[in-house]
């Protein structure tokens, strides 16, 4: 499956500035997003399917694909395209085997070696990261910068060469560009859009940028 990786927009009830998801949801595929997920460490399963069931309905009109951050009981249960797992929840392997060969899944690579060993013939599109230092997530690595994802991203292109590659950490409208130059093919980004003062705005000026990125790598 072909995923839209340009703006991944992390979606996570703690980091949502007191706006339901499904408004900020609305706003961010409204400025340009392209793929969302849902991260709910803490909320029960009830609610989360609950969640995910409503972000679903909210993203059908627009074409852009739900997937749950780790919890592939509750892709399941509410009709999400798929799962982001990191290194640290379900296997690969097991995510895949579970919701088949039409689901998107995702994967968090941390380091040249997981770049070497992750089974990509069962992956739709690779996080890297954390490039940079972010308040979002508990992240004891230093950050690898726009640098440590080229390396990253060139070991993956070399082993599977149309692979998807995301940026994840910190990344903001003052980072992005030089994440997509390194050769990332989009970026995920939580507070800089769900704390944004306007979200749409926020996301449509992201979208900008890394469309703009991208049209000269290409040139």
């Amino acid at each position: 499956m072909t995923v839209d990786v340009r703006l991944n927009a992390i979606l996570d009830p703690e980091r949502a500035g007191g706006r339901p998801l499904v408004d900020l949801a609305r706003a961010l595929v409204a400025g340009g997003a392209t793929l969302v997920q849902l991260r709910d460490k803490h909320g029960s399963t009830r609610r989360m399917i609950e969640e995910a069931r409503a972000l679903v309905d909210v993203l059908a009109p627009f074409g852009v694909p739900l997937v749950i951050n780790d919890r592939v009981d509750v892709a399941l249960a509410a009709g999400a395209a798929g799962v982001h797992v990191g290194p640290d929840d379900m296997a690969v392997e097991d995510a895949r085997a579970i919701l088949g060969p039409g689901a998107i899944v995702g994967h968090s690579i941390k380091t040249l070696d997981a770049a070497e060993r992750v089974p990509l013939d069962l992956l739709d599109y690779a996080g890297v990261g954390g490039v940079y230092a972010t308040l979002s997530k508990d992240n004891p690595a230093p950050p690898m910068g726009p640098e440590g994802l080229g390396k990253i991203r060139a070991v993956l292109r070399r082993r599977a060469p149309t692979m998807p590659v995301v940026g994840i950490a910190g990344i903001e409208i003052g980072n992005a560009a030089p994440v997509v130059a390194a050769g990332a093919d989009g970026v995920a980004v939580i507070s800089a859009l769900s704390l944004s003062p306007d979200p749409e705005v926020a996301a449509r000026t992201l979208r900008t940028i890394v469309d703009g990125v991208l049209a000269e790598r290409a040139a």
